[in-house]
């Protein structure tokens, strides 16, 4: 099912005409889930698009429903997507917070996700997602934070992780101080931030130095995503339940130790929402750096007002061309209630944006659609906002 105005063919690299489309992926009240949420994307080494998101039964039990993660292929740059087909849950408990990284060797997919906010799985795919390896539990790797912080919450991402160009598995993660509220359930609060990463092709996973803990600077740092700039740095961008409404930002040389301390970037608005962040590469026009953020930026409705905590409208996407200093271009790509996004870059630097969207007025964000465009349409004429 497709909301596209058009189904465009398959672009070459040097498309320059504004390419877009758009195609519903998982809507709310099918197949026995009453919600489809907390969606992930990423492009292979071989330019196959997998999309992902997660199955809920009951949408009266927000987090704690009974989930299950599904996948999406598509091998022609998004014009058509297979079937759903379910990867990882079995309709009872908790099976939520995919992530996914596209190694750089063709075929291989890296997956992890969470059970009961309490055990962290790892599967792999050797032939471009079609199908994954049985889950290994490798929370043990996070048990030794501990010491530095008694976490009994603990998920990933959310959205996608990343190969730095070292090979290394870089995942974000975040985890919670939780007391327990009964029937197994915990409090997603105070939180901390850590990554987990592979320097063995996923065989063996260790945890990161703390990035950040919940303080009065920064209340409840929690889901993150990380992204490689051009001088090599990590950039850990952050969601936190701030009053002052705004990501925060850390930086380390390897993704896992001597982290700066947060600060907020005041050029990203954060409705307390999750967020996502991805490196285009240069811009083949002027040779500038280009990153871009997704998120509802519900600022010009909300004047950052506390009762505008929550309000999650308006998803937008925002362009830096100096590796995150500023974010001078905007887009709007979808109007009203719209929730967690994530961002992909095809090697034929096509850009998809998938994301929790209401499909009409009125509704909730609780369908998975995929956006799929080019960065001539994200610059073209008439459409940007310079700020």
């Amino acid at each position: 099912c497709t909301l596209s105005l058009a189904l465009l063919a398959y672009p070459s690299v040097a498309a320059s005409s504004p390419q877009w489309s758009q195609t519903l992926l998982w809507k709310a009240g099918t197949d026995g889930y009453e919600t489809f949420r907390i969606p992930g994307v990423v492009a292979t080494a071989r330019g196959t698009i997998l999309a992902y998101a997660v199955g809920r039964r009951v949408l009266k039990d927000g987090d704690w429903s009974d989930s299950d993660i599904f996948f999406r292929r598509s091998t022609n740059g998004g014009s058509t997507w297979g079937p759903a087909y379910r990867v990882a849950g079995n309709s009872h408990g908790v099976t939520d917070n995919p992530v996914a990284i596209a190694d750089r060797r063709r075929g291989v997919v890296h997956l992890l996700y969470q059970h009961n906010y309490e055990q962290i799985f790892y599967m792999r795919s050797n032939n471009d997602g079609k199908s994954f390896t049985q889950p290994v539990e490798i929370t043990s790797a996070l048990v030794g934070l501990r010491t530095e912080f008694h976490w009994t919450v603990v998920a990933l991402g959310p959205g996608h992780a990343i190969q730095l160009r070292n090979g290394r598995l870089l995942v974000p993660v975040w985890m919670a101080e939780g007391v327990s509220t009964g029937n197994g359930r915990r409090k997603h609060s105070p939180t901390a931030i850590t990554t987990l990463y592979s320097d063995d092709d996923g065989k063996t996973w260790r945890h990161g130095d703390l990035i950040a803990v919940n303080s009065p600077d920064l209340p409840d740092p929690n889901e993150m995503q990380v992204v490689q700039l051009a001088d090599g740095n990590i950039m850990a961008n952050i969601r936190s339940g701030g009053k002052q409404m705004l990501r925060a930002v850390s930086i380390s040389a390897d993704g896992v130790s001597h982290w700066t301390r947060p600060h907020f970037d005041e050029h990203l608005y954060d409705p307390i929402c999750a967020a996502a962040i991805v490196r285009y590469g240069t811009d083949p026009e002027d040779g500038r750096d280009l990153l871009l953020f997704t998120n509802p930026d519900s600022q010009s409705l909300s004047d950052r007002s506390p009762l505008s905590h929550g309000l999650r409208r308006n998803l937008t996407l925002k362009m830096s061309e100096n590796g995150g200093g500023t974010w001078p271009i905007s887009r709007l790509l979808h109007e009203g209630s719209a929730g967690y996004s994530d961002i992909a870059v095809a090697p034929d630097k096509m850009i998809y944006v998938i994301y929790e969207g209401a499909l009409k007025p009125g509704d909730k964000a609780n369908s998975v659609s995929i956006l799929r465009f080019n960065l001539a349409w994200l610059k073209s004429a008439g459409h940007l906002e310079q700020h």
